[in-house]
């Protein structure tokens, strides 16, 4: 914002101007990537129509999420099972949600 300047008149000038903003009520905005997903939480979000074309400003909470699949070998998950006592399904399942890291997969697992 321009410093000094009254919010309304700062509005009013711009819709004079042909420039509309709108606040959007989002609960999340996700930019997908090729290898990540940027995630913004309790976003605020501005809609701004000018010129024909329209912009989204967005601000919030950012974490980064890999998309990238981790291979997980046969070998992996049965040494995860034979650590924990657990069946494979459940082995390659926790390796799954420890991006194939066999040491968090038991440690998991074991409760630890």
């Amino acid at each position: 914002m321009m410093p000094n300047m009254d919010p309304r008149a700062l509005k009013r000038m711009m819709e004079s101007m042909g420039i509309k903003q709108t606040e959007i009520d989002a609960d999340r905005v996700i930019i997908q990537c090729k290898d990540k997903n940027i995630v913004i939480e309790s976003p605020s979000v501005t809609a701004i129509d000018a010129q024909g074309a329209r912009t989204f400003q967005v601000s919030g909470s950012i974490s980064e999420q890999s998309t990238v699949k981790v291979e997980i070998s046969d070998d992996d998950v049965a040494t995860v099972a034979s650590q924990t006592g657990v069946d494979n399904d459940a082995a390659r399942s926790a390796l799954e949600e420890a991006n194939g890291d066999i040491a968090e997969a038991i440690m998991k697992l074991k409760g630890s």
